[in-house]
């Protein structure tokens, strides 16, 4: 005799797949939430990791920043230094220049001229004097040309002095003339070396 099955068996299929589903729901939900949670486990390190690497960055770029504040300083010491080293050499050289100007001058000036004044305004000089003739005057401007202290000398007058009667030099004169820079130590000595080589000769 066959057997009938009089349960409901479609119910109990049913109901079991709903059990299956609802568990493997759970089970996806629960694994979801583990892998978030690693998830944000291993972004969390490594934001973390970043954070304290930009953080050692920071650090390092500021120490880096208070050397270049340290280095700046150095360089505005270290250009007043040059300044006021520039400047001591220039009021070095300036110094044997007034020396070596009022020695070539002494030799420049030919028999039957005479100065009466000198003045300079910056690396020019304005010499004044008499002169016995004309001709002197030509004569100085040559050995003015041929000193190498002295640049472009230019006639600015030559004519007849007030007190002619009184002085044996009728005619009075003014040249403008311009000086040449000052020697650095460096040239002073080749200059001094050049000299002492001749002198031997």
């Amino acid at each position: 005799m066959p057997r009938i099955n009089l349960l409901p068996w479609r119910e109990e299929l049913r109901r079991e797949r709903q059990r299956e589903f609802l568990g493997s729901l759970v089970m996806t939900g629960v694994l979801g939430v583990v892998l978030v949670f690693l998830l944000g486990l291993v972004y969390g390190q490594r934001i973390q990791y970043q954070q304290d690497r930009n953080d050692l960055i920071s650090s390092e770029i500021r120490k880096v920043q208070l050397r270049i504040g340290h280095i700046d300083e150095l360089e505005r010491v270290r250009s007043r230094l040059i300044s006021r080293k520039q400047i001591i050499e220039q009021l070095q050289a300036s110094r044997s220049m007034t020396v070596e100007l009022l020695d070539k001058l002494a030799r420049t000036i030919p028999v039957g001229v005479t100065l009466g004044g000198v003045a300079q305004l910056g690396s020019n000089l304005s010499l004044d004097g008499t002169s016995q003739s004309n001709a002197r005057v030509s004569a100085y401007l040559r050995a003015l040309e041929k000193s190498d202290l002295f640049l472009e000398p230019e006639l600015n007058y030559v004519r007849s002095a007030d007190n002619a009667s009184v002085t044996n030099e009728p005619y009075e004169f003014s040249i403008g003339v311009s000086l040449r820079p000052p020697r650095t130590a460096a040239e002073e000595l080749d200059l001094y070396d050049l000299e002492s080589q001749e002198a031997e000769q």
